[in-house]
């Protein structure tokens, strides 16, 4: 049972929470949900026009990571179709969280969302989005982890002409985030992550605008900056269209 709609999590330390909040509502130009859920640990970015696609969770303990809900009509039967690619039940809340082969973190959902907000237009005249999901997988589970999301959403992997460690699971219409899944080098043993990709009317721009919002410059590469917010969350810069 394929998504109709993806979000993407950013799940904080509960020392910083608040500065990440902060730090990606001024990034994105979105406006910030009431809290909710019984810590007042949820909350939406809001876009002037759409659906929330971005979230932001307060972690009782652990590190920062991102996590994605899948919006499906039926979660058990999703849940049931998702074990049997491979993933595993972490804990079933009224909502079921999943993780996948390499142990990414997911949860499937039932709430719906169907209006794909627009890029925002800032002051300097650039437009931009968070626009895909970066999975970053570990070699030796990489083959097992694409055909896994492959199987999960329905959508189909094709080779990317910028990297060969790229596969890019493009999005239908109607979503608001595509899925990029990563093969990490050979010398980086982690475990299984995810980052933001933007997409970006005017990369240089935009980089000046997120320095100026206190990120920092990791890595400058032909078709993408590597950027990390004020507490380390890495993510990037694309030149792909908003």
């Amino acid at each position: 049972m394929h998504p109709f709609w993806i979000t993407a999590f950013l799940d904080s330390a509960p020392a910083h929470h608040q500065e990440t909040v902060g730090f990606w509502q001024e990034a994105t130009g979105y406006a910030v949900s009431p809290p909710r859920g019984a810590h007042d640990e949820f909350a939406s970015l809001l876009a002037p026009d759409g659906d929330p696609y971005l979230k932001v969770q307060r972690r009782h303990a652990g590190a920062d990571r991102i996590h994605l809900d899948l919006h499906v009509t039926d979660p058990l039967a999703a849940a049931d179709a998702a074990r049997v690619a491979g993933a595993t039940i972490v804990a079933d809340r009224g909502y079921v969280v999943m993780a996948s082969p390499a142990g990414f973190v997911f949860c499937l959902v039932d709430h719906a969302a169907s209006r794909v907000p627009a890029a925002t237009v800032h002051g300097h005249g650039s437009a931009s989005r968070v626009r895909q999901v970066a999975i970053d997988v570990p070699r030796a589970s990489y083959d097992r982890e694409l055909a896994f999301w492959t199987a999960v959403t329905g959508w189909s992997p094709r080779q990317s002409v910028v990297a060969e460690e790229f596969h890019v699971l493009d999005a239908p219409a109607g979503q608001p985030l595509g899925l990029l899944v990563q093969r990490l080098g050979a010398d980086d043993a982690g475990e299984v992550r995810a980052h933001l990709d933007w997409g970006t009317t005017d990369r240089a721009a935009e980089t000046e605008r997120h320095l100026g919002l206190g990120a920092r410059v990791l890595a400058q590469h032909r078709h993408w900056t590597v950027l990390a917010d004020p507490n380390g969350r890495a993510y990037c810069l694309t030149d792909v269209a908003p």
